[in-house]
């Protein structure tokens, strides 16, 4: 498990990612809404305190144990699944940052659960997504995100808990006495690449693996962002494209937790922007009631490319906020179905009405499931003047 030290440490770089992903500066008495499960108790604490110390105000807010979801989603009836308790509404409309650690007891203990009971309380809960977002377009509000060792994950992941307590050191660089400084020399490097990336006239990009053969379309006025604050850790860059041009086939070769239930060796076929064929090695139900979620969960709504020579992560984490950060020898790519993020319009995301977003291809959905394929692979980016240029091979930019 992580040490007093190691823990202090990662409370500083999630103070500095919270403050890096907020347009505004922070100020007195804002209100951060601190969310954590039972084994991040310890980090929370050290967390709680640091914000007081900032002149803000905590609220603190632990996850359901294992005992408590498995009866919410087993015992509630229709109304109580999408009950939403009074005052939630009040508190989503009034945060300004938001900092939630993973740290899960259990993986898989919804399998036996019906998906469809699962995305009725994603759905109800979806207005709360949409303010929070909203307060972000207007600079009003940030998040970040971080998961904790801990002996499910470890065991998932078929590791022992000190191997896998040394790849989330490794990963937040949090065995340098000032992680933070690592942290932002980073930003510096992969601000350069994503300026490159922001200056071509991109109008599709082909990705190809050995499962992979992928064709997507970037959109009108999209960037290319990414270690903006949202995720520690996290290496990629990423962009939401225009849904309605995606094409061809993708294969997730990493297994995927999520909502209890374990999938691996996913499968898709897109033909005019959406998922026409689902198919999965293990988990194939539940995958298929995930993407009949709504009308949005069978679209992209998120393309991201992580450069190995930035991320430290080298081995499968069985924890999604580290998989799509993988390094490795190949880097990887991962695309998710479901919600796109507004915040990759190049210009003011709070000038985009519903109907605009819409108009320019950006994916609105209660899901959002990021996919990870580590194969080794070439992107190709094909520009505006005819030319075609490798932007992405051995799983680094080419810039």
């Amino acid at each position: 498990m992580l040490t007093d030290v190691q823990l202090n440490r990662y409370a500083d770089v999630l103070i500095w990612a919270l403050k890096v992903a907020r347009k505004n500066p922070f100020k007195k008495q804002d209100t951060i809404l601190l969310q954590y499960d039972r084994q991040a108790l310890g980090l929370a604490e050290i967390l709680y305190n640091r914000i007081l110390d900032m002149g803000m105000n905590p609220i603190q807010r632990m996850g359901l144990t294992v005992p408590m979801e498995c009866g919410f989603y087993g015992v509630a009836n229709g109304k109580q699944l999408v009950y939403l308790p009074p005052g939630d509404k009040e508190l989503y409309k009034s945060i300004n940052g938001r900092i939630f650690l993973h740290a899960p007891d259990a993986l898989t203990h919804l399998k036996d659960v019906d998906p469809m009971r699962i995305g009725k309380v994603l759905v109800a809960r979806k207005p709360f997504r949409d303010i929070l977002n909203k307060r972000e377009e207007d600079g009003l509000y940030s998040w970040t995100l971080s998961t904790l060792p801990t002996d499910e994950l470890a065991k998932q992941a078929r590791m022992s808990i000190d191997k896998y307590t040394e790849q989330i050191v490794k990963a937040c660089y949090l065995d340098f006495d000032d992680p933070v400084s690592r942290w932002q020399a980073i930003l510096k490097k992969i601000t350069v690449i994503k300026r490159w990336l922001n200056s071509l006239d991109v109008k599709s990009l082909h990705i190809e693996s050995e499962n992979v053969d992928l064709t997507i379309k970037p959109g009108d006025r999209r960037l290319w962002i990414g270690i903006s604050g949202h995720n520690i850790p996290s290496f990629e860059i990423f962009t939401s494209p225009d849904w309605r041009g995606t094409e061809g086939r993708y294969f997730a070769n990493l297994p995927s937790f999520r909502s209890g239930n374990y999938v691996e060796g996913v499968r898709m076929t897109f033909d005019k922007g959406a998922v026409t064929k689902i198919g999965a090695d293990t988990g194939e139900g539940f995958t298929v009631k995930q993407l009949s979620m709504d009308r949005g969960a069978r679209r992209i709504g998120e393309f991201s490319l992580t450069d190995r020579r930035f991320s430290r992560i080298d081995r499968f984490m069985a924890d999604t906020l580290y998989d799509e950060n993988h390094g490795g020898r190949y880097g990887n790519c991962h695309l998710a179905l479901g919600s796109s993020y507004s915040v990759t319009y190049n210009g003011d995301p709070s000038e985009l009405t519903k109907e605009a977003k819409k108009k320019m291809g950006f994916n609105d959905s209660a899901l959002h499931w990021d996919l990870v394929n580590t194969e080794d692979k070439t992107v190709t980016a094909a520009l505006a003047t005819g030319e075609k240029i490798l932007i992405y091979t051995d799983g680094t930019f080419k810039h």
